[in-house]
């Protein structure tokens, strides 16, 4: 089975932490977007960010390395108000979409008219730029460092 690592900026606190609490999250179990007309965000995703949207939905499916069979997924979902409890207030989060190529990636952003920020940050844990969707929700688009970065043929993500 696939494991998840918890890597954080926290130090020895953080990893203190964990052993004596456990491990409480392991993984992202779906991002949901409510917005006014999922439909056509929906396609802006699928246009823009070439994520394989159906009936609003992507699922990312996640495949061990050791044994290539499935041990999970997290699914993308764009959803009007009504579609699920999303509790009091204005929602507010940011999507962070790993990405191969973040230097062509926001290029072809910017030709395609989506507001892109033109600050791109470099550190040890990779490339980070950010863009909005036609709805002003803003996201990170990371690319790793080639240590982080995992083969398609080890690791699929469909």
């Amino acid at each position: 089975m696939a494991s998840a690592e918890i890597s954080t900026r926290g130090g020895e606190h953080h990893t203190a932490a964990v052993r004596r609490r456990g491990r409480r999250v392991i993984g992202i179990g779906g991002i949901f977007l409510r917005s006014r007309r999922p439909e056509k965000l929906a396609d802006w995703y699928r246009d823009h960010l070439g994520l394989s949207v159906e009936q609003q939905v992507a699922v990312f499916r996640w495949v061990s390395p050791r044994s290539g069979k499935r041990v999970g997924n997290t699914l993308w979902a764009v959803m009007a108000k009504g579609d699920r409890n999303w509790g009091p207030g204005k929602p507010t989060a940011q999507v962070n979409y790993r990405v191969a190529d973040l230097e062509r990636l926001l290029r072809q952003l910017r030709e395609e008219g989506v507001p892109v920020s033109p600050k791109i940050e470099e550190s040890s844990y990779g490339k980070f730029g950010w863009a909005e969707d036609p709805e002003g929700n803003r996201m990170e688009l990371w690319q790793p460092p080639r240590r982080y970065r995992s083969s398609d043929r080890h690791v699929s993500m469909e």
